[in-house]
């Protein structure tokens, strides 16, 4: 999410082939008629925003994976599970509740009994019995990394979770350290799922104390100041509002229609998202987030952000496209915007409360995010990537397009039904070139069972897009996720060590020791 309020996922069975790609499900929700339930019949209806994710255009499934710093023994898994077994997952209703589809062919929840061993699956990515495990494992060597990325590119092709159990699994990857949630989108968004998973987590510096979650610099709970009379200001920014809602509502319904991005050696189109994905990852310093954007007057982290990623892709199509691209050729990209009143990662409790401003579900919006390719200069300031992006972002805060197209998102699923809306957006996906989002997360270290967390890492699957980027903050340090179609782009460490090389340009401009750094 772009979310500058607060900076801005154990079967005993393991599986013979641990890297196996999971594919589209094509599992139907049970019907009502002739299934046994166990449940209250109490059925709840899905809100548009879980119907929209269930449509096959758009069956989207968010994955997060957790490294651990210490190995995992059988009373550490034990544990594990006693934890999940006494958390706010096994009280939530969504995370309790079946998909049933009755006669009529309506969607609905349904409470039911949790078997967490359904839930929770046990695996080993070494093959034990024929002795072919390392003597060691350096959960900080590049090698470590990749691993974790193949097995969460497998898991980020279309949605491999059955319908005939709640639409969440926890995947424990023993002799890795590693711990991999999926979780259904119909279930909720980014915000909502982050918040569950650390739920069930603590500090390390505190082992009593649920994570701290990152707050906006105003307090939800301040009193509104009153206003006692409008002004010309006021007057000048309902206009403002009013102009940029108008320009950018019209270029979401031109992307709907048809006008797309010219095609470049990044570009995605119709069912890109049931390609073999890979993943790199690139990392940035938090603490070097904010000295960019002390450079830069009143910018933002999602400024400095949204810079990076255009000055790392225009970095990589220069070196790619070469004579191709032309200087200022528009390349677009979508995001999903936290619509919430308090912003930021929340506590369960006050999600679920009942009218409460931290709603749970899926509370979000989309903005388009039109950038220009520039050829890299010698002499060129690479702050002013920055600058551009702030220009954009200080524009969309300024208009209610996110708003708009949460609110008409829901309007033509309640009149024409999900597949009109996951078609509607699903051709605007098409359309651009990218997808990113922002998510903080802790600002400390966290533990699951006491074992001190080492990254936490997060994507989400079926976007028809060639590249889509995920950034999750941890404990001071910002991972990006760069999933990509292998057979479009088939080398993403190179992408992402050309925004690990943007960055540091930015990093080196801010500090004034400027050198242009080398990511070939």
């Amino acid at each position: 999410m772009m979310n500058e309020s607060a900076f801005i996922c154990i079967h005993p069975h393991c599986f013979p082939n641990p890297t196996k790609i999971h594919t589209f499900s094509t599992n139907p929700a049970p019907r009502l008629a002739g299934k046994r339930m166990e449940e209250t019949t109490t059925d709840e209806p899905l809100t548009p925003g879980a119907r929209l994710f269930l449509v096959p255009e758009f069956n989207q499934s968010i994955i997060t994976a957790m490294g651990l710093r210490d190995p995992v023994t059988p009373e550490a898994i034990e544990v594990m599970k006693q934890n999940l077994a006494n958390s706010m997952v096994m009280k939530h209703p969504r995370f309790t509740s079946l998909l049933i589809t009755d006669e009529k062919g309506r969607q609905h929840w349904r409470k039911t009994k949790i078997n967490l061993d359904d839930h929770c699956i046990i695996r080993y990515h070494y093959n034990h019995s024929s002795g072919e495990v390392p003597a060691t494992i350096d959960v900080d060597s590049e090698s470590y990394e990749d691993i974790i990325n193949d097995y969460v590119a497998d898991f980020s092709v279309g949605s491999s979770l059955s319908r005939d159990k709640p639409l969440w699994e926890v995947h424990l990857i023993v002799d890795l350290r590693c711990i991999i949630w999926q979780v259904h989108h119909a279930l909720g968004d980014g915000i909502s799922m982050t918040s569950m998973m650390l739920e069930s987590c603590r500090m390390l510096a505190n082992p009593d104390q649920v994570p701290e979650l990152m707050r906006s610099r105003k307090s939800n709970d301040d009193p509104p100041r009153r206003r006692k009379w409008i002004g010309v200001g006021d007057v000048w920014r309902l206009l403002k509002l009013m102009w940029f809602t108008l320009i950018y509502v019209a270029g979401f319904i031109g992307r709907s229609l048809g006008v797309k991005d010219k095609k470049t050696v990044i570009s995605g189109g119709d069912g890109v998202e049931l390609w073999p994905r890979k993943i790199a990852t690139a990392k940035f310093s938090l603490e070097d987030m904010k000295t960019v954007k002390r450079s830069v007057p009143n910018s933002t982290i999602n400024d400095v952000l949204f810079g990076l990623v255009t000055s790392g892709l225009s970095q990589y199509l220069e070196v790619r496209s070469g004579q191709d691209m032309k200087e200022g050729q528009q390349i677009t990209g979508l995001s999903m915007v936290n619509l919430r009143e308090s912003k930021g990662l929340q506590e369960m409790s006050k999600m679920m409360e009942e009218g409460g401003k931290a709603r749970w579900g899926n509370e979000i919006g989309f903005i388009l995010l039109p950038t220009c390719y520039h050829k890299p200069r010698i002499d060129q300031d690479p702050l002013e990537y920055v600058r551009r992006a702030k220009l954009l972002m200080d524009s969309k805060k300024l208009s209610l397009e996110a708003y708009f197209m949460h609110n008409t998102c829901d309007l033509l699923t309640a009149l024409f039904g999900p597949q009109t809306t996951a078609r509607t957006t699903y051709t605007v996906s098409c359309n651009t070139t990218f997808s990113m989002s922002n998510t903080a997360g802790p600002p400390e270290q966290i533990t699951v069972a006491g074992n001190p967390v080492t990254f936490l890492k997060s994507v989400a699957t079926s976007v028809p897009q060639a590249i889509l980027m995920f950034m999750l903050s941890y404990n001071g340090l910002v991972s990006m996720q760069v999933s990509v179609a292998k057979d479009i782009i088939p080398d993403p460490k190179f992408l992402a060590k050309c925004f690990e090389a943007a960055f540091l340009d930015m990093k080196n401009a801010a500090e004034g020791k400027f050198t242009k750094s080398k990511h070939a």
